[in-house]
């Protein structure tokens, strides 16, 4: 795999290159700013994109609008976008598509090598990798009729296929079997009024969007 990333902190740019080329993954170039990104991915075209949600000059949503850019010049371009904060808005909009390999990851999960690199890898593979905070956050503006018809179980299920967990990861972190998983996911999309779609991503993104429907 190969990627680019684009971060100003350089000490974190640095480390981010040292621990994806400790794992296989090659870091195709490191950008400061917007423009550099694009830049270096009409160059490159790296299999996925690794952006801080605020870059140079104004340190605002610079990185985040690059990142939305990006994914309608190279539609399904896989993106990981970086923050120090949930920015609910900009999480939303990269959502908003529909077309998987999105990820939006606290700054803080970097210091978790192997829980970054697998939501990396997931991203890069057209799957999502979204922090439970965040998560946690869009659900809490999600609208009641939204949330409400849901039980504490459905909801927790929710968190996790939304994080990018397949059923059997859900049934292990919530130490019950594939069969419950399958019926508490069935359970969400029948309260949620959506249809049941094969693969993980995909009805994560359905019930997303849905949220953001709702917001």
């Amino acid at each position: 795999m190969r990627v680019v990333i684009a971060e100003d902190n350089v000490l974190l740019s640095a480390g981010l290159e040292l621990l994806l080329g400790s794992k296989g993954i090659e870091v195709a170039a490191t950008v400061t700013d917007a423009p550099g990104l694009m830049d270096a991915v009409a160059e490159h075209r790296p299999d996925a994109v690794i952006a801080d949600v605020r870059l140079p000059p104004s340190f605002r949503d610079e990185g985040i609008k690059a990142a939305l850019d990006l994914r309608q010049t190279y539609p399904g371009l896989p993106v990981l976008v970086l923050s120090q904060y949930v920015e609910k808005v900009y999480a939303r909009e990269l959502l908003a598509d529909g077309s998987g390999g999105v990820g939006y990851l606290l700054k803080d999960r970097v210091s978790r090598v192997s829980e970054f690199v697998d939501g990396l890898r997931r991203v890069a593979e057209g799957g999502t990798a979204m922090d439970p905070e965040v998560i946690a956050q869009l659900m809490a503006k999600g609208g009641a009729s939204a949330i409400d018809s849901l039980t504490d179980r459905e909801r927790e299920v929710l968190s996790l296929m939304a994080q990018g967990l397949d059923n059997g990861e859900i049934g292990k972190r919530l130490y019950v079997t594939d069969n419950a998983v399958h019926k508490h996911i069935g359970n969400i999309f029948t309260k949620l009024g959506l249809p049941v779609a094969d693969g993980g991503h995909r009805r994560v993104l359905a019930v997303l969007a849905y949220l953001n429907s709702r917001a």
